[in-house]
């Protein structure tokens, strides 16, 4: 894919690509080899370390580390879906710690594909296809009871397409999932979290098992952020998942049982063909004016 330009100033260099879905940045890490970050309508999308897949920058992404290494017994490959692929981040870091696994990505912008491909290459990524093809489209065509793992991190620029986070689209994450299977939700959202608290009331109507992971602050709906919303039909690892996010290195709250249900009490179930808006960063979140 050809470089459309470059900025530079007092920061580090942004090289800059016209894909589908608008203009996506790549941006060299300066003090870590092998980091770039992938932005896309100004929005970070991925963070990729080339050398090391096992580091995870992003506070989101290191929640959805921890779920990954709490599912299943260690190092126990999985046949996961990733809905949403950018910079294939959490797909990289699952090839590293649990070899074996066989994973595809869902992703429906082609031109994005090719520049990762190109520029933050896959090829060496043992188990990972990609394929070029919207969410509901390539979920659809999975098999009943094929994979262990099924994560939506879909985004575009910085709001989660509604008709992925509806009953029904949940409904063929269920279908889907074998019956220890975990689904993996990335869901941004803002002040006292009306959003998400219709996404965790979806979810609880399909699946029996839930948690969700995120700063304490976001979680309290004081400021804009993702949490990430964890479903099984399986009890999940909620003790060591409470441990990790009370110790580690970006502290977190979990909910879960009653506190999940008080958290999404009252809201409504998402369902296809409702008017419903994505929750949308202010402009300052992303140091826009």
């Amino acid at each position: 894919m050809a470089r459309k330009g470059s900025r530079s100033g007092d920061g580090p260099r942004a090289d800059r690509y016209e894909i589908t879905g608008g203009e996506a940045e790549l941006l060299r890490d300066a003090d870590r080899d092998g980091g770039w970050v992938l932005l896309v309508g100004g929005v970070p999308q991925s963070y990729v370390d080339l050398a090391d897949p096992t580091y995870l920058d992003f506070e989101y992404m290191r929640l959805m580390g921890d779920v990954v290494d709490c599912l299943g017994a260690p190092g126990e490959p999985f046949d996961a879906v990733h809905i949403g692929g950018a910079g294939c981040t959490l797909p990289r870091y699952v090839a590293a710690t649990r070899p074996g696994s066989r994973q595809v990505v869902l992703e429906p912008d082609g031109r994005l594909v090719q520049l990762v491909r190109e520029q933050l290459p896959v090829k060496n990524v043992p188990g990972l296809k990609i394929r070029v093809v919207d969410g509901r489209s390539g979920l659809a065509a999975v098999p009943d009871g094929a994979d262990d793992l099924v994560v939506l991190d879909a985004f575009s620029e910085a709001s989660i397409p509604v008709e992925l986070t509806t009953e029904e689209f949940t409904r063929e994450v269920a279908r889907v999932l074998r019956p220890g299977g975990a689904y993996v939700m990335n869901v941004a959202d803002g002040f006292r979290l009306p959003f998400a608290r219709r996404v965790a009331s979806t979810v609880r109507s399909v699946f029996p098992h839930a948690l969700l992971l995120g700063d304490p602050g976001v979680l309290r709906g004081r400021r804009f952020g993702n949490l990430i919303l964890v479903a099984s039909r399986a009890p999940l690892p909620v003790a060591e998942l409470t441990r990790r996010a009370a110790g580690g290195i970006f502290r977190a709250r979990l909910l879960e049982g009653d506190d999940l249900a008080a958290f999404a009490a009252g809201a409504a179930v998402l369902r296809d063909g409702q008017d419903v808006d994505a929750p949308v960063p202010p402009p300052q979140v992303f140091g826009k004016s």
